[in-house]
């Protein structure tokens, strides 16, 4: 379903033309974010806004003013994660940017693919873009009606574990329900996570269609299956959690799984192979 857009569509997009947000929480910022910000996001560097929810001094001095402290719980509650796509969707906004782009503190973005795949679209046209991680379209129970009974309302989202893309256009249609903290109470009327309201939004009160790409993936999927190649193809990819620890990319050739266990590592040296922590590439 998603070939390249007709001819006017296409746009020389840049990659600063996107916002790239990556939601976390305290607990998480040495164990994952280091790992993030010393592979892909030292090449986004820009165009990165980390969301947290607490105000850590160490992360501050390396991501200066691209981090930013929601003030939102840090108990990862629908009404915490709510709080922090609120200010997400807000700040990028506010940014100006063609492309919001949220991912969770567990991905790894390809800018490369990202571009690619943003490129065939217009930031002005309705898009929204990424993975759902059901194979069927959510129902939701939409506001009460006068006589007490209840309107339903069916539609797909995009998981946030495998991050998803909002053009520029359809953001700012999203306005009403969406800015200001009106997503928080949004979702709170449909009683729904933070993805899953963008979804509603989106696709049950706009009518705008959501965008399967295969090229976005989560810790739900198993991620063994993406091996060689095709894992430098994808636009984001995911690790399992401790409990699953084994359900990582399938890369070789770099680091073994004790240096690198979640195997960022080795696809950045993949991607940036002159990174200078990356091994020095074998002459033949």
């Amino acid at each position: 379903r998603l070939g390249p857009a007709g001819g006017s569509a296409r746009e020389n997009l840049e990659l600063k033309d996107i916002f790239i947000a990556v939601k976390t929480t305290r607990k998480y910022h040495r164990s994952r974010l280091d790992l993030l910000l010393q592979t892909w996001i030292s090449q986004a560097r820009g165009q990165t806004f980390i969301f947290t929810d607490w105000e850590d001094r160490e992360l501050r001095l390396k991501a200066g003013d691209h981090m930013i402290n929601t003030n939102c719980s840090a108990v990862h509650t629908r009404q915490a994660l709510c709080c922090k796509m609120s200010v997400e969707y807000d700040k990028f906004l506010e940014s100006g940017q063609k492309w919001f782009c949220h991912v969770d503190d567990d991905n790894y973005v390809n800018p490369r693919t990202l571009l690619r795949l943003l490129s065939a679209f217009s930031h002005s046209q309705d898009v929204y873009v990424g993975r759902p991680s059901l194979d069927h379209p959510i129902e939701a129970a939409d506001h009460v009606q006068s006589d007490g009974s209840k309107t339903t309302v069916k539609f797909w989202f995009a998981t946030g574990g495998a991050g998803f893309c909002i053009s520029r256009g359809l953001a700012l249609k999203m306005s009403p329900w969406a800015s200001l903290g009106n997503f928080i109470s949004t979702a709170e009327r449909v009683r729904l996570p933070d993805d899953c309201t963008i979804g509603y939004i989106i696709e049950g009160l706009l009518e705008v269609k959501l965008l399967h790409s295969p090229l976005f993936h989560s810790h739900l999927e198993n991620l063994q299956r993406l091996q060689g190649e095709s894992v430098l193809q994808q636009v984001t990819l995911s690790y399992g959690d401790p409990e699953n620890k084994h359900n990582v990319v399938s890369v070789g050739g770099v680091f073994g799984l004790q240096q690198d266990p979640t195997r960022f590592k080795s696809v950045h040296c993949l991607l940036y192979p002159d990174t200078i922590w990356c091994p020095a590439k074998k002459m033949s």
